[in-house]
């Protein structure tokens, strides 16, 4: 059965990769930005289903198809992809020194010899950030280009040096909750 990663994130694909498990890539064009004042987990599950189903939509045959999402959220604040540089430094400036939380979706659309499944679920960890200075959030957003990850940092990066707590599943912050992911693929005897 065919395993279709619905996402050109290369960090998404490094932990599959990791994980032994054989899949191929087809990006989702799906895209959608937050609603305010709606539930930002229930929109996030929904934005990795949509674009699980993107996927699914245009692919046939015995196939599965993972759609994820991961945002960061601090006092009610949604904070995505940076726009530019300086977006990326107002975003580390307003996380630097506290907490905040990141959620990961993903959403698995099976189709088996006819048979439809889908699961859709949210990771949720809370990272606690050290204060950065002014020149230190120059120094990483100038050598580390953080301008696809969603607060403007990667965790695996030399940002690591930053975060004095995770409570949560580090793979997730990263960009997919493997370990869920891995137990629904094997329930379904797809790995």
């Amino acid at each position: 059965m065919r395993v279709i990663l619905a996402s050109q994130s290369p960090r998404r694909s490094a932990i599959l990769s990791l994980s032994k498990i054989d899949f191929e890539v087809i990006a989702s064009s799906y895209e959608k930005s937050f609603e305010s004042g709606e539930d930002i987990e229930e929109q996030s599950k929904e934005i990795a289903y949509e674009k699980a189903l993107d996927v699914f939509n245009n692919t046939q045959g015995d196939r599965t198809i993972i759609g994820a999402d991961t945002i960061v959220v601090k006092d009610g604040k949604l904070y995505g992809k940076p726009k530019d540089r300086q977006d990326a430094i107002r975003m580390l400036k307003e996380l630097e020194g506290d907490s905040h939380i990141i959620y990961t979706s993903f959403a698995i659309l099976i189709e088996d010899h006819g048979q439809y499944k889908e699961y859709k679920r949210i990771s949720k960890s809370i990272i606690r950030l050290s204060h950065i200075s002014d020149e230190e959030i120059i120094d990483y957003i100038d050598s580390e280009e953080p301008f696809d990850k969603a607060g403007s940092y990667a965790i695996q990066s030399s940002f690591c040096k930053f975060v004095e707590r995770i409570d949560g599943n580090y793979m997730s912050i990263v960009g997919l909750p493997i370990s869920e992911i891995y137990a629904i693929l094997k329930e379904n005897e797809i790995i």
